[in-house]
Parts: structure tokens; sequence; C-alpha cells
């Protein structure tokens, strides 16, 4: 295995092996909890421009699944590539054992040009980043020296999101999901619901279309790069058509009602942080990604706070106080992670059915 170096922006040197592809790269270094799940994990377009580092000391033991598809959406990947700009570990298997596995994390990096770094202390790399934040840095082959480079200072939702419309399912309600880079299993679990999906880039117009729901996805970045959008959902906010937005789609939502977003210091990325439904004693155990949220105090009147972070009270989703608008900042499709909140996909196809009643 080549030696490699993992250097980050504080002048930190990690010095590990190579599995994956053989390229230096650079980003902004993240970290997550979650113990299983890679494979979706990696896909996730959410990381886009982002090296992740995996906190679970073994990663690649299962494998990777084939490539298989179900309505021309992948069965076990949350996109058609992997979007981590790079993967730091612990201990890589190179063994692997698994029913539906076809081969080796490290030939999945490979051929998806995604450089992967091992033998590294991972707990040493995270209490960095939880003390100091999420920093920028690189993965550095010794005969490529690179730059460091800012993903947060540019649109990544236009690379992320899809540049073509596509439409899935042939159901009773036509649902627009605005991909902001969205993951599968939002798509999976509107059609397992039987409505009629319309795929979206996330700066397409799409004010002037008849449609029974409207669906904001997650994705990367900074969602104040996201104007088009947001102007576009400001707009409609003043019909009763039902909205529903996930992760980014909560924070773009929130813009458009006119609240502020802002950068938390490493983000919540784990399928373990537990949320309150606001008012109530419940607490739900939910997967996250995401590296900015929105400011409690600036929600403007007529919305309140759906959901709050019980770790560190952060939003965890909003809702409208008279009409049928609501987002989470978590994940209900989970996808790796627990599926507790799913129903929230039924919240949204009721609220469809009780506007075309």
């Amino acid at each position: 295995m080549k030696k490699v170096k993992l250097i980050l922006e504080d002048g930190t040197v990690f010095n590990g092996k190579s599995f994956g592809s053989e390229k230096s790269v650079a980003g902004e270094v993240v970290f997550y909890t979650a113990m299983v799940g890679y494979p979706e994990s990696l896909t996730d377009p959410s990381y886009t421009g982002q090296i992740l580092v995996s906190t679970f000391p073994m990663i690649g033991n299962y494998g990777v699944p084939a490539q298989t598809r179900t309505h021309n959406v992948p069965d076990h990947f949350e996109s058609d590539k992997i979007h981590v700009s790079g993967f730091v570990i612990s201990d890589y298997s190179v063994e692997y054992s698994h029913w539906n596995a076809v081969k080796s994390l490290g030939d999945w990096l490979k051929e998806n040009d995604v450089p992967g770094i091992y033998d590294i202390d991972t707990r040493a790399l995270t209490k960095i980043l939880r003390e100091k934040g999420s920093m920028l840095g690189k993965i550095e082959f010794e005969d490529q020296p690179i730059g460091f480079y800012n993903p947060n200072l540019e649109n990544l939702v236009a690379k992320a999101s899809t540049k073509i419309i596509e439409e899935y399912g042939e159901g009773e309600f036509k649902v627009i999901l605005v991909d902001c880079g969205v993951k599968n299993n939002i798509i999976r679990c509107l059609l397992n619901r039987g409505v009629r999906v319309k795929r979206v880039p996330w700066d397409y117009d799409f004010t002037n279309e008849d449609y029974d729901g409207l669906f904001i996805s997650n994705g990367p970045g900074d969602p104040a790069m996201c104007d088009k959008t947001v102007g576009n959902l400001a707009k409609t906010l003043s019909l009763d058509i039902p909205i529903m937005g996930i992760c980014l789609g909560n924070q773009l939502l929130a813009r458009a009602a006119g609240a502020d977003t802002y950068k938390l210091k490493y983000g919540h990325r784990s399928h373990n942080q537990p949320v309150l439904l606001n008012g109530t004693n419940r607490c739900f155990i939910t997967s996250q990604n995401h590296g900015f949220a929105i400011a409690n105090e600036t929600i403007p009147g007529d919305w309140e706070a759906l959901f709050i972070n019980v770790n560190d009270d952060t939003n965890e989703g909003i809702r409208h106080k008279s009409k049928p608008f609501f987002s989470t900042q978590f994940h209900p499709e989970a996808s790796s992670g627990p599926v507790d909140t799913e129903f929230l996909f039924d919240d949204f196809i009721s609220n469809i059915k009780k506007h075309k009643a």
C-alpha cells in the first residue's frame, strides 16, 4: 500500500496508507459517527467537496453491492457516483464478506477515482475537528503536491443537482422534487406512497406548473448560495399547495420565509442524533448530514420550530402555523440510519390529499 498524508490547514499531519485512487485531493474535512452504511454515505450528494472521516474503526468488511436498479433508481446507493472527495479511516478490511457484495471498497474507490487513506488515528483526528471545528484539509501523495480548497466558497448545489428533468412513477398525485443533491431513498419513499415524481434542477422555475405537492431535497454547502431556489420557493408561500423539505430543503424553506442560517462548528453527521418534537416529550433518533442550521430566533411569527436537537438545542425542522408547509433538518428516509421518522412522508401525502379534497 502506497504511503500518503492527510494534512490539515492548522499544520497537523497524519501519515497513512492508500487503499483507493492514488490522486491528491483537497476539501473540507468532516467526521461522521455511523457504524454502518458507507455505500450510502459515500454516494450522498450532501458530501460534495468534503473529505469524510469515519469514527468507526473498521471499514470495508462487507464490501460494496451491485449497481441494480428499480424504477431507474439504484437499489443500494444514494446517487449514481461517489460524492466525497476522499475517505479517511482507521482500519481497512481488505477481505470482505456479504451476500450482496460484488467488489471491495478499495476497488470501488479506484473505479470512481476517489482516494482512500487508512492507518490513521481517527480518534485523535476527530478530537481536533470537535475542538477546532471542521477545517480544510488535503490527502496528498508525495509526487502530487496540491493546495487547500474551500468548497463552501462555491455553489456546490449546482454541482450536485441533476442537469435534466426526470419523471418517476404513475401515481395519482404529482410531486415536483427540486433536486439540490437529492438522496435516492427520498425518491423511493415518495414512489412507495404512490405519487408521480418530477425531478427538476435546483434552479428550475416550477412556479407556473400544475402540481399537487412540492418537495425540496437535501444537498451540499451553504444555503445562502441557492438564491434562485429560495426565490422560487418564496413565490409559492402565498399558495396552499403542500410543501415538504429535508436537510438543505429545511434551510431553503426557512430562508424563503425570511429566517437566517449559519454554519455549525462541526455539523451533525451520524445515525444517532436525538430530536424532540416541539411541544411534546416525544424524542426520535435520526440520521443526519449537514453543516449549516437555521437560526431559531429569526423564524418569522407565522412559522414555528417543528423539532429541536436534544444535544445542542439547534433547529431540526420548521412548520407553518396555518398552511401545509413543513421541513426537517434530519433525514426521515434514513438510508443509512434509523427509520423512526419515515411517517413524515405519510404526513406530506396526507396534506396533499386534504388539499385535493
